[in-house]
């Protein structure tokens, strides 16, 4: 991958990186990853990956001299493309019992029994993170799966609820409105984000998840 990299800057110090399509934004954060570890970049205190785009923050060398050659090499690079198969994998436990499982299942051409099966048996991976602490927005659904959001979203989406949208898989860590397809929940939603914990963060972009059916306590 080499063509559709776009470098803007972003304020002192900072650089905004536009990819093509997400799954180039992915590949480009996990190739930012990469040199950083092996010091191969010059010095970022931030990393942080959108939906398309990637921000350079804090870069050590903020001069316009600096941050344009910075510019240029990213501009430049020619980006393997994205290995799901690397990265920490965090399991997540779920009851899929939501209220729009029959609505997914027919989208999806199966049965209910079927949506499970399929959703946990795929392994997704953190895209980028937003929209609430704690919230991972995770790839890895085929696309004859992804599914519009509803109509009429909902003024309150339980906490731990696990939801479909677009090309996204995502699990609320809180109460909020939201108009994703709901299809299961997390038992215990509390550890998606808990400030007392080092990271607060369950999922951080790059990590790899599974998703374990669980069964319903009485």
């Amino acid at each position: 991958m080499g063509a559709g990299i776009e470098v803007f800057p972003a304020g002192p110090g900072a650089l905004l990186v536009e990819l093509s399509c997400g799954e180039h934004a992915e590949a480009f954060h996990a190739e930012l990853l990469r040199r950083r570890a092996l010091g191969e970049l010059p010095a970022v205190r931030e990393i942080v990956p959108g939906a398309r785009t990637v921000l350079l923050d804090g870069i050590a060398d903020r001069t316009p001299d600096g941050c344009a050659r910075l510019a240029r090499e990213l501009a430049s690079w020619r980006i393997p493309a994205l290995r799901r198969d690397t990265g920490e994998t965090v399991e997540i436990p779920v009851v899929y019992d939501g209220p729009d499982l029959a609505d997914v299942a027919a989208a999806w051409g199966v049965t209910v029994a079927e949506v499970p099966r399929i959703h946990a048996g795929t392994e997704f991976r953190v895209a980028f993170c937003g929209f609430a602490p704690g919230f991972g927005y995770l790839t890895g659904l085929p696309e004859r799966l992804h599914l519009p959001r509803r109509a009429t979203p909902r003024t309150r989406v339980p906490a731990g609820a696990l939801a479909l949208a677009g090309a996204y898989t995502g699990v609320y860590p809180r109460p909020s409105p939201g108009g994703w397809q709901l299809i299961g929940r997390m038992p215990e939603p509390g550890e998606l984000w808990n400030p007392a914990r080092e990271p607060a963060a369950l999922l951080s972009p790059g990590a790899r998840v599974r998703f374990v059916a669980a069964e319903v306590r009485s």
